[in-house]
């Protein structure tokens, strides 16, 4: 093992597959001379030159066309946003071309396309640049969403988003790209669609991923100290989502907290516990609670920020709410 940044381990992704295939290559705003606007594409420009690590206008829904009809075309695109708050621009084209196209085409085209950045927020960033998209793309067949919390995840599922045959989102977080952590040595893959339980338990539940996640680690750490064992499941790919796995563990448990840091209306949170309702509604022994963000926008101020986020303290009195020991 080696320990490598969030960064470095998203750059060592792209890097290894883009040498193995040179229909691979990165375009985005900041990707190429400046190594990218956080760093992720840094040194790729001189190893694979300009033709392959693609510096765009800031112009969202034309070179997110271009590299779609790229992809259609044989190419294995990988489009990075500066911000998914930006792919907003560009939606249609992710929407209603990359989502759709094999459909429309009745199976003549694939689209093999990566769009990947940072989502939600990412301090005072205020309300235009600090909304969480997940569960809006996961609304759209055709889509895959992706969001790893950890750098060994991110570089073994963007790997596989690479290589997959139907168009990605692949969504980071600016307050990620320091994070330091074990990675493999050598090649691996981490299959899309497949949660992994990162901490066993035996009394409740808790479903969240992303770089949320971190305040359920907080949480259980803390319940433990008073006998609570939480069971923590990192979904890691929202769409496909792993429902078989946040199954066994409600039965296991019967109790179930959904952390997402997404507005309270509509979300993936919303979805789950639809899901453990609808599948394992008698083992549950406490109504689904969800956690999600205050249901205004991101403020500026960092106090009124920290009321509006989720954090340890709210999971904490979730899990003691569905323990009936709040």
């Amino acid at each position: 093992m080696k320990t490598l940044q969030f960064r470095e381990a998203i750059c060592e992704a792209m890097s290894e597959e883009m040498r193995k295939d040179d229909t691979i290559y990165l375009m985005g705003e900041e990707v190429a001379e400046y190594n990218g606007a956080y760093k992720a594409s840094k040194g790729m420009l001189d190893e694979f030159g300009a033709k392959r690590v693609i510096d765009t206008p800031i112009a969202e829904l034309g070179f997110a066309g271009i590299a779609i009809g790229s992809a259609m075309n044989g190419n294995r695109p990988i489009v990075e946003y500066m911000t998914f708050n930006f792919s907003l621009v560009g939606i249609d084209q992710i929407i209603n071309n990359a989502a759709k196209i094999r459909q429309m085409s009745g199976g003549q085209f694939n689209c093999p396309i990566v769009f990947r950045g940072p989502t939600a927020s990412a301090g005072q960033l205020a309300a235009t640049h600090s909304q969480a998209f997940e569960n809006w793309f996961a609304n759209t067949p055709g889509l895959k969403v992706v969001v790893p919390s950890n750098p060994a995840d991110a570089k073994g599922l963007l790997k596989s988003a690479i290589r997959d045959n139907d168009p990605v989102i692949f969504m980071e977080s600016e307050q990620m790209y320091g994070d330091k952590g074990e990675v493999p040595e050598g090649e691996y893959l981490t299959p899309l669609g497949v949660a992994e339980i990162k901490r066993q338990g035996t009394d409740v539940t808790i479903v969240s991923f992303g770089k949320i996640i971190k305040e359920a680690y907080k949480a259980a750490d803390e319940l433990a100290k008073e006998g609570i064992e939480c069971e923590i499941i990192d979904l890691r790919t929202v769409r496909p989502m792993d429902r078989d796995a946040i199954i066994t563990s409600v039965k296991k448990t019967n109790r179930l907290v959904v952390l997402e840091e997404a507005w309270p209306f509509g979300n993936v949170a919303t979805e789950i516990t639809y899901l453990v309702q609808n599948e394992a509604f008698d083992y549950l022994d406490a109504p689904v609670q969800k956690i999600n963000t205050a249901d205004t926008p991101a403020p500026y101020s960092p106090e009124l920020l920290a009321e509006w986020l989720p954090n340890s303290n709210d999971v904490i009195k979730a899990v003691k709410k569905v323990m009936y020991k709040s």
